[in-house]
């Protein structure tokens, strides 16, 4: 109890009512509300919390005089810190006192004494640099007079580098390069650099990768040691490891990827039973059995986190013989597994399970569009398995769903590239049934493991874990949804969000209407971010009490951390890690995750922009993404590509912003661009320098 209460308060530092915390933390019955009760007195027993009437909320007055904590500098100038404690809310930091901090520095904080005014965040200076995000930084560079300098390519970055002539390293004025060796010693004065790299644009691919890499810090090379390391490891299998393991090399197995995937983490195995029910094995590539913990893989493989897939290339979390060989479940040759196996009846009841370590030979891969064509035809290799496999799949679907877990949709786009990495075509992808098929095995592997460690019967016998952990929404922007929806039409209230069901239900209204694709990317803004934790707190969004990752080790590293966690636990070894380590590694990979989550959107825009500088002039449909005073955001339906329509292209009326209709209305007129509407546009300017796109409505 006093465990989900501090995880509370650490998050909100609002008063709430016991009744209302209650609530919020799920406790249904009257024991639980008298020993909420209880475990708060204490609590302001202890000083962490206060008393305010019938509101409880965090001691600020516990706050010491300097935090540590990583800063985060708007375009405005200003930035905020946001630090461990979390018993109050970011640190405001006024641009006079960043200091020499760069956007995404670990930075030491000295607090002003005083807030401004209840509610709003304590303010703080920088006064130290604990250590830096950028090591290195891609961007043009410019001569004023006998100085250089180098404009930094992210707009994050709110200072020049300054470059000595010296340190030029063959680069000339106007060229693209990578500035590293980065010192600043006075905000009086710029940083000051050396040129790495000059990037050379005629190795289009090769140029984008390194920018990217460079702007969101994301190391792209693999160390000497690493790369000898993997190179040591090869195919063959020792006879005495395939003894320790389930044999299901005999057992129809298969892969289902996307067309162009070229690593594979999962197979299914499908077999019949003589009961009538089916065996099932949900078969996940045995990374941890070749990454060894704390080996010269495994730290450059939690250093990076993740894979991160850019548009035509990828930077990948292991060296490509273990990605997309050694460790990838391609057809026709024995790979190690550690799986998921299930018996399951034909009404898709689940009546036995098994987590084991496995060897499987997969039978043949598939693409998510050629089990498409099975499903729907019935025909084709395996085709009795995969249309059994997506019956199943279904009722699972289905029970999921009125359990609660929330039926979101997001719309992708794929890019055809010629040879030299242009994009020639946008295509809106569709989500297929096989999608859901691979999916729905996917989400139980994920929850079946996080029930075998998380599910005890004793708070005592909890492990330490890594989960996958989705919180609620933020009230405040529920409440905004809310107000939105409402102008539509549909009722939706911030109570509502405590059930899930109700999200489903509202979404299941808009569904096929004109307004169904605005309100589903605004509802999916309203949600938390999902993250990884040693904490456990359930998952919203999937409606699931555990939930965790552990079905794609070969990029991501949270899964291959739960393989070893798990495989230590199920053979009562002691666990490589401490409490404190998981806590460490959770905060590091989620962040490490959202890096590579705005690396591979930047990448996305990128090329999109590259894309429309052909179509200057062209007309588009498209539908208003984003309202605000100086103009209105409208979101292309093909290729979902964003820009502004500028308030001032908006003729013969003098539009003004109104807020709780969410539009622009025009003052004489009436008329009004509300967000949702849809309108045809032209394409009219083209900053690729910016990344900025502008349209005017066509007449």
């Amino acid at each position: 109890m006093k465990k989900e209460i501090l995880a509370y308060f650490n998050k909100n530092t609002d008063g709430i009512k016991s009744r209302d915390l209650a609530k919020k933390l799920h406790l249904t019955n009257d024991f639980e509300f008298h020993s909420l009760k209880a475990t708060l007195h204490n609590l302001c027993a202890e000083g962490f919390l206060i008393r305010e009437g019938k509101r409880y909320r965090v001691n600020l007055g516990i706050v010491p005089k300097t935090i540590t904590g990583k800063l985060e500098i708007n375009r405005a100038g200003y930035g905020f810190v946001s630090w461990e404690d979390k018993k109050l809310k970011d640190i405001f930091i006024a641009e006079r006192n960043l200091g020499t901090a760069f956007t995404g520095d670990t930075v030491e904080v000295s607090l002003f004494a005083k807030q401004k005014g209840k509610g709003k965040n304590f303010e703080g200076e920088v006064v130290r640099i604990i250590s830096r995000k950028w090591k290195e930084l891609a961007g043009t560079l410019q001569k004023s007079d006998s100085l250089y300098f180098v404009i930094p390519s992210s707009p994050e970055i709110h200072k020049d580098i300054y470059v000595s002539s010296k340190n030029l390293n063959g680069a000339k004025e106007g060229d693209r390069v990578i500035v590293g060796e980065l010192i600043w010693l006075s905000p009086k004065l710029n940083p000051e650099g050396k040129i790495q790299k000059v990037i050379d644009k005629t190795k289009l691919f090769e140029s984008e990768l390194i920018t990217i890499a460079s702007e969101f810090n994301l190391p792209h090379k693999f160390s000497s040691k690493t790369i000898s390391e993997a190179k040591k490891i090869t195919e063959e299998i020792d006879e005495n490891e395939i003894q320790k393991r389930i044999d299901f090399r005999s057992i129809t197995t298969i892969t289902i990827d996307p067309e162009d995937a070229k690593d594979f983490d999962d197979a299914l195995s499908f077999e019949e039973l003589e009961n009538g029910n089916y065996r099932i094995g949900i078969h996940i590539a045995d990374v941890s059995h070749y990454v060894k913990h704390n080996s010269a893989l495994d730290k450059e493989a939690v250093e990076r986190g993740n894979s991160v897939y850019l548009v035509g290339q990828v930077i990948p979390m292991l060296p490509e013989n273990l990605s997309n060989n050694i460790c990838s479940l391609v057809p026709y040759k024995d790979r190690l597994t550690y799986s998921v196996i299930i018996e399951i009846t034909k009404k898709g009841k689940i009546v036995d399970q098994n987590i084991s370590k496995t060897i499987i030979n997969s039978n043949r891969r598939f693409s998510y569009e050629e089990v498409q064509k099975i499903i729907e035809t019935g025909e084709g290799d395996f085709s009795k398995e995969i249309l059994i496999l997506n019956k199943l799949a279904i009722l699972l679907r289905s029970k999921r769903m009125k359990e609660g877990s929330i039926n979101f949709f997001s719309v992708e786009v794929k890019f055809v590239l010629d040879s030299n990495g242009k994009p020639i075509e946008i295509i809106r992808k569709e989500s297929l049934e096989s999608n859901n098929l691979i999916e729905e095995y996917m989400l139980l592997a994920n929850q079946i493991v996080a029930q075998r460690i998380g599910k005890v019967r004793k708070k005592s016998d909890v492990k330490p874990f890594v989960y996958r952990i989705h919180d609620f929404p933020d009230k405040d922007k529920i409440a905004e949804f809310s107000r939105f929806v409402k102008t539509l039409g549909y009722n939706y209230s911030v109570e509502d969000s405590l059930d899930p069901r109700k999200l489903n239900q509202l979404m299941e209204s808009v569904k096929g209407k004109e307004e169904e694709d605005v309100v589903n990317e605004l509802a999916i803004r309203s949600m938390a971010k999902a993250i990884y934790s040693h904490q456990n707190i359930g998952h919203y969004g999937l409606g699931f009490k555990y939930y965790t990752h552990f079905t794609s080790p070969i990029r991501r590293y949270a899964d291959l951390l739960v393989h070893r966690m798990l495989f230590d636990y199920l053979n009562s070894k002691q666990p490589k890690y401490s409490t404190e380590s998981l806590e460490q590694l959770s905060e590091h990979i989620s962040f490490c995750e959202k890096n590579a989550v705005d690396a591979e959107r930047f990448s996305v825009k990128q090329k999109r922009i590259e894309y429309l500088q052909n179509h200057l002039g062209d007309e588009f449909d498209a539908i208003i993404s984003g309202v605000m005073h100086f103009g209105i955001f409208v979101k292309i339906r093909d290729i979902l590509a964003e820009g502004l329509i500028h308030v001032r292209s908006l003729e013969n009326d003098f539009y003004v912003f109104d807020e709780k209709k969410y539009a622009l209305i025009g003052r004489a007129t009436k008329k009004s661009f509300r967000l949702g509407d849809k309108l045809r546009v032209k394409l009219v300017r083209i900053d690729e320098e910016k990344n900025e796109v502008d349209f005017i409505v066509s007449n």
